[in-house]
């Protein structure tokens, strides 16, 4: 491996304290409106209790913070970077601690996002570090092969690459993805790079799943190794070749495919940076219908299948990915460099490269006994849910063959935190929040409510992907009418995904309850339309406080990736650790990948 000096240089431990000690200075006052939640939003008078501030001039100071927003590569002022960046007792009241000013709370918030504390390692200045030639690996002129829908291809192309150069700058051929799910991404780096890759999913359906899909993704290989080798033979002969009926259908999806990337392609070039707020014209119920109905004229293919160039791509297949049609083609057929390929995957098993395995992995995972031929290798996971992506890096810095890793979380919801719920007496050593010493010390606590917000894109709603106000409505209603009437402060079960089969807020209610178990007749259709009626002018306070909250989403996400950060900074046999943005976040939200690799990354 090349020297870890000769790799981005990025910010020290110091460095990242000091930045968390401002962002946990703004959060203090910050974290009541991300920690409240929506469904009791009229039944504890949340935006009495923390907002001094009438809806629509919340409103109409987020609409004037995006109409001034600056360009995203802009910093704030010096003096105030180094004051610290703003003077606090101006966002919050001191002594009721409300929100007194929408402007400030806005660029504080702007401020300590991943991008704008410089906290992210370009994605492209990664790459050329890493010594990575993409024409030496694939034609340029080659299209990539899509086997998943165009947010997962954009991610798996993304992350592949990155994963491909990493492998290749510490010398592994042995990949871990953990928390494979379907397989798309292990079955992209098995046949696009030819890395053997191990998929390790707790689902055993998901395990299953992913043998099935990748056993036929090697049957469409093979169909268009014969194709190509046909070509081959047409084109030596001078004899026109036609196209078989089922590559021709094929080709047709392609077409279609193609049209549904360039409208992609389109969403994501908008110049709609994090630190732009949507546009707050019209209400955003006529918003959330018109999404609706564009949804229901745009089906959504799950798996659309189709190869792209790959007649030509075959040839940078390895052998093991592709089941030889009879034992002449395997004579004839393999080139040196192939058999080459084939001999260096040493380990007895089918003609597969990608193995998927079923196995519930923790911080203590003994990845030995999951993995007979375990080498030194890189670990990776795209889209890890909950404590996995911080387990992925626990068992990075304690497994001595694991010389780098790759990862991307998401799910923050579903963390473990280590002081949310000490009364309960919870026995449990390794947390999923916080992993640093820094936070363990501040003894600091998110809450899943504030975590839960994250989820709340800024991005997406940015470009018009609003939030679904009047669902959020009907459920914080909802709430009223059970304390009310049948004395529950709080449901235990959860309401679901109702709102979109109902018509009306008197068809929302009857199936609500039903689905709880709470007898509809105690309360009479009068009495429901009472309350939509009388809290029917005051949702515009539920759009202003969820339009904070969702101001507020990066920030929580940014101290959930520097406590990750800082964790991998704390151990001593790292050699280098940054964040990378991988993708497009209107495409998908949680864009960022923890990277680190080892001090003897080289297997040599």
């Amino acid at each position: 491996m090349a020297a870890a000096c000769s790799l981005p240089r990025t910010l020290d431990l110091p460095t990242l304290h000091a930045k968390l000690q401002d962002l946990l200075s703004f959060l203090r006052g910050a974290l009541a409106i991300s920690s409240a939640h929506t469904v009791d939003f009229y039944t504890k008078s949340i935006w009495q209790e923390l907002v001094d501030l009438p809806p629509e001039s919340v409103l109409a100071a987020l609409r004037k913070s995006a109409a001034e927003a600056e360009p995203r590569e802009a910093k704030l002022p010096l003096g105030e970077a180094e004051a610290g960046f703003t003077d606090l007792p101006k966002i919050f009241c001191e002594t009721s601690q409300k929100l007194l000013s929408v402007e400030a709370f806005a660029l504080t918030a702007k401020h300590y996002s991943v991008h704008n504390l410089g906290l992210c390692t370009p994605f492209e200045q990664l790459l050329t570090a890493l010594r990575v030639n993409r024409k030496q690996r694939i034609d340029e002129n080659v299209k990539t092969i899509e086997f998943m829908n165009t947010k997962k291809s954009h991610e798996v192309q993304a992350m592949s690459e990155l994963i491909c150069s990493i492998a290749d700058y510490c010398g592994l051929k042995q990949v871990i993805d953990m928390g494979s799910g379907k397989g798309y991404l292990s079955s992209f780096l098995s046949l696009k790079y030819g890395l053997n890759v191990y998929g390790i999913d707790s689902s055993n359906t998901n395990t299953h799943g992913a043998k099935e899909r990748n056993r036929k993704l090697k049957k469409h290989w093979n169909l268009y190794h014969s194709q190509s080798r046909a070509e081959s033979r047409a084109d030596a002969s001078g004899l026109p070749l036609k196209m078989p009926k089922e590559l021709e259908v094929q080709k047709e999806g392609k077409c279609k495919g193609d049209s549904e990337s360039v409208q992609q392609s389109r969403l994501g070039n908008q110049d709609m940076a994090a630190d732009v707020l949507p546009d707050f014209s019209g209400t955003a119920i006529s918003v959330i219908r018109k999404q609706q109905r564009n949804l229901l004229a745009q089906p959504v293919e799950e798996e659309n299948i189709r190869f792209e160039g790959a007649f030509s791509l075959i040839h940078f297949l390895p052998i093991d990915a592709i089941e030889p049609a009879s034992s002449q083609v395997r004579n004839t057929e393999v080139s040196g460099l192939r058999k080459e390929r084939r001999n260096a995957t040493s380990r007895a098993r089918d003609s597969s490269i990608y193995s998927p395995l079923t196995s519930f992995i923790t911080a203590d995972s003994q990845l030995h006994d999951i993995i007979e031929d375990l080498e030194d290798c890189l670990m990776v996971g795209l889209h890890t849910c909950g404590d996995l992506a911080p387990n992925t890096l626990r068992i990075f810095a304690s497994k001595a063959e694991v010389k780098g890793v790759c990862s991307v979380g998401c799910c923050y919801h579903l963390l473990s935190e280590e002081f949310e719920n000490q009364h309960k007496g919870y026995a449990k050593e390794k947390w999923g929040f916080p992993m640093c010493h820094y936070l363990k010390e501040e003894r600091w606590r998110c809450g899943r409510n504030a975590r839960m917000s994250v989820c709340l894109a800024l991005e997406r709603v940015a470009v018009g992907q609003g939030l679904p106000t009047e669902s959020l409505f009907y459920r914080a209603v909802l709430q009223n009418i059970i304390k009310d009437h049948y004395g529950i402060s709080k449901c235990e079960q959860h309401v679901g995904k109702i709102y979109s089969k109902c018509s009306s807020f008197l068809e929302y209610v009857r199936m609500s309850l039903r689905k709880l178990g709470l007898d509809e007749c105690k309360v009479s259709e009068e009495i429901v339309m009472d309350y939509y009626e009388k809290y029917k002018p005051r949702m515009n306070e539920l759009e202003a406080f969820n339009m904070l909250k969702v101001v507020l989403a990066p920030c929580i996400e940014t101290l959930i990736l520097l406590d990750r950060l800082c964790y991998l900074k704390e151990q001593e046999d790292i050699a280098w650790s940054a964040l990378v943005k991988l993708f497009d976040p209107v495409q998908s939200p949680r864009c960022y990948a923890v990277i680190a690799l080892k001090k003897q990354c080289d297997p040599s």
